[in-house]
């Protein structure tokens, strides 16, 4: 390999770690659901508020991102990002009650900013023909992170319940949780101290007048015949736009006529994207899992492969991106996902929920299961009406705390078919939506916009993200696990529409190829 790749396969690989922690950060809150809201007391609200307080906290980053960005410098940005991943981590494992563990959830969404600076980055480093596999590379560290922070949930919950005397000497059995999030502080730390190592962005350097340095950074990463080329290039790009180069300038320019095909693409991804509902199903992957009822200790597991599948998917992604082209792995893999979708929508729709006397006999967790018998016998037709008749013959809090045993002993489901279903859609979200929007965002926006727009993007995608975090809760509890589902399915449906029509293929192009293509579009 030539030197210049092997330095864009470091840089690429030491900033995209910010994916890594990014995935911890998400994934490991799925498995202190139920002990925060015992903890705490939680009821669905607050649960929710805690699981999306970073997507919360994420709007208010991108608000000021694109001016760091284009201020400070990609690479300075990202570290005041990595520094608070580690504030955030110990903060949240250390909370002694529901606002501060809320604080400190939302301060670690300022932090997940690392996305989005992480694809802008590696967009300005990567040679063309190597872009879509590099920026990709952030997918495969989020997918990891996740499927670490599966695992990681699993094994902590396994040896809390051992009667080892080291378990109880260290609190796993009664801080289960705070082991849970606090497994994030040491990759969190890595991280900070590897940014240290890559070189500023050659384009920032450009936007920012500073062309002698520019060139001595690329040529560290493009042969030398290249580099005066792709200055030029650059410089090109540069004057095309306005020369007004303030956050609302940028902002106006976005929403301008030649950038009409682009905004499209950009904000329907950006929407689409979290309205499969993926951020539901990873944040809350045991509690999804529990639905299908297979109890607890079963629904970690579940969770595993979920990870897993995750992974491989994104690999096999990270493969094929700049073989099959961006667009057909968009349009191919969004209509997987509505398919997958709606198998996981027909499962759960076709599902009943019937208690036997003998199963209500075998409920010694219950305190007084009698009071269970006036359900006995009687078939209800949705996880909603099973939940409804717990509430009236529990109580709201013993219901909630309960529910995924009175599930796993009433349910008379197809649960493979849901598994096919749910496993199938992170495959193909991984695979398509998930990795390529990030590669899709690194490409079709200007340099002199790309510090502001991909942000701006970024606060669309985190948002809708936000939304759907924080609601799931409610809308299981509302609609119903198979309505939320049917809700994601249409909405990418109708991003795919769209997309169909307007997304054009970027592969193997440079950043201003790209730009003439959009405006002849």
């Amino acid at each position: 390999m030539s030197s210049y790749k092997k330095n864009a396969y470091i840089y690429s690989t030491i900033v995209a770690m910010g994916g890594f922690v990014f995935g911890l950060d998400a994934a490991l809150i799925s498995g202190t659901v139920k002990f925060i809201s015992e903890e705490f007391g939680l009821n669905d609200i607050q649960l929710g508020m805690v699981v999306g307080a970073p997507a919360l906290g994420v709007l208010l980053a991108l608000l000021f991102a694109g001016y760091a960005c284009n201020k400070y410098g990609r690479r300075n940005t990202l570290m005041v990002v990595a520094f608070l991943y580690v504030v955030s981590a110990i903060g949240s494992t250390l909370a002694p009650n529901y606002w501060s563990l809320l604080s400190a959830r939302f301060l670690g969404g300022l932090a997940f900013t690392s996305i989005s600076l992480a694809s802008m980055y590696i967009g300005e480093i990567a040679p063309p023909k190597l872009r879509g596999k590099l920026v990709t590379m952030i997918q495969i560290n989020i997918v990891i992170g996740l499927s670490g922070a599966y695992f990681i949930n699993y094994l902590i919950l396994q040896l809390g319940s051992s009667d080892a005397s080291w378990v109880t000497e260290y609190g796993l059995k009664t801080h289960t949780w705070r082991w849970m999030l606090g497994s994030e502080i040491l990759p969190a730390i890595a991280w900070l101290i590897l940014l240290f190592f890559v070189p500023r962005s050659p384009a920032w350097l450009f936007y920012n007048g500073k062309q002698d340095e520019a060139k001595k950074t690329l040529l560290k990463l493009l042969p030398v015949e290249k580099v005066d080329i792709h200055l030029q290039e650059m410089k090109e790009s540069m004057n095309s736009s306005s020369e007004d180069r303030s956050t609302i300038s940028q902002l106006k320019e976005i929403f301008s006529k030649p950038m009409r095909v682009t905004f499209i693409i950009a904000i329907t991804i950006a929407i689409a994207q979290q309205t499969s509902g993926i951020n539901a199903i990873l944040f809350y992957a045991p509690t999804v899992f529990e639905q299908i009822g297979i109890g607890t200790d079963a629904a970690f597991m579940q969770s595993i492969w979920t990870g897993l599948t995750a992974l491989i998917f994104t690999v096999i992604g990270l493969v094929l991106v700049d073989k099959l082209g961006r667009r057909p792995m968009i349009i191919g893999g969004m209509a997987w996902i509505v398919l997958s979708l709606g198998i996981s929508y027909y499962g759960f729709e076709t599902a009943t929920y019937t208690l036997s006397k003998e199963s209500v006999a075998e409920m010694t967790e219950i305190d007084n299961a009698d009071r269970l018998n006036n359900m006995i016998g009687v078939e209800y037709d949705s996880d909603i009406a099973l939940k409804k008749a717990l509430i009236n013959s529990l109580g709201e809090d013993e219901a909630r705390q309960h529910s995924s045993l009175l599930i796993q002993k009433s349910a008379d489901i197809n649960a493979i078919l849901i598994l096919i279903g749910i496993l199938s859609f992170i495959a193909a979200f991984h695979f398509s939506v998930g990795p390529v929007m990030w590669v899709l965002f690194s490409e079709i926006f200007p340099i002199s916009l790309r510090g502001i727009a991909i942000p701006f993007f970024t606060l669309i995608t985190s948002t809708t993200s936000w939304l759907i975090q924080t609601f799931f809760p409610t809308q299981l509890a509302t609609l119903g696990i198979s309505n939320t589902l049917l809700f994601y399915a249409s909405t990418v449906l109708i991003g795919l529409v769209i997309l169909y029509r307007y997304l054009i293929e970027t592969k193997g192009l440079t950043i201003e190829e790209i730009q003439l293509k959009l405006q002849n579009k």
